[in-house]
């Protein structure tokens, strides 16, 4: 499903447990993280309160996943085992896939609360996350209610499996 990197070093192979008993991969913390620090003046993301960024987190009995989007083009999946694909805004149909989501989640944005935590949902679970200039927002819900358009982010999680859609796209390409 996700191509998994050639050539991985022990360090590359690092695991910590998470609170659920879940195996996640340092370099999966460490990204994500990155992105969690971003000052958006300093790395070049539009000014004002819109969202900047987005991010959807799914948990998973085995482990989770993070889809990151952000202004500028930047797409990526990470998977807690240390797989993932990166690059994505290099290939136009998923920077559009990207500005779709982010358009959604501005367009949702009155539904998400302030959330300061980076946590993984427990398995079943998706947390779906905001990033604008006055902090992040989340909302949290089961996939199985967002999948089923049962939820207000349902549109959000879709526009975020279509990018994840297009990235897995490029990456069997």
């Amino acid at each position: 499903m996700f191509k998994r990197r050639k050539n991985r070093t022990a360090e590359q192979d690092r695991y910590r447990t998470d609170e659920v008993g879940r195996q996640i991969n340092e370099a999966f913390d460490g990204l994500r993280g990155m992105v969690f620090a971003i000052e958006p003046g300093k790395e070049g993301m539009p000014a004002g309160p819109g969202v900047w960024g987005g991010l959807m987190d799914m948990g998973m009995g085995n482990g989770a996943a993070t889809l990151v989007c952000l202004r500028d083009g930047t797409t990526s999946l990470y998977v807690s085992s240390g797989g993932g694909i990166l690059g994505g805004e290099g290939h136009e149909a998923v920077v559009h896939a990207n500005a779709a989501f982010l358009d959604v989640l501005t367009e949702h944005a009155k539904a998400l609360r302030p959330d300061p935590t980076t946590a993984l949902p427990a398995p079943g679970r998706v947390i779906l996350r905001a990033l604008t200039h006055n902090g992040p927002l989340s909302f949290e819900a089961d996939e199985d209610d967002l999948g089923n358009n049962r939820s207000p982010l349902s549109p959000a999680f879709h526009a975020a499996h279509a990018a994840i859609s297009e990235l897995r796209l490029i990456a069997q390409g």
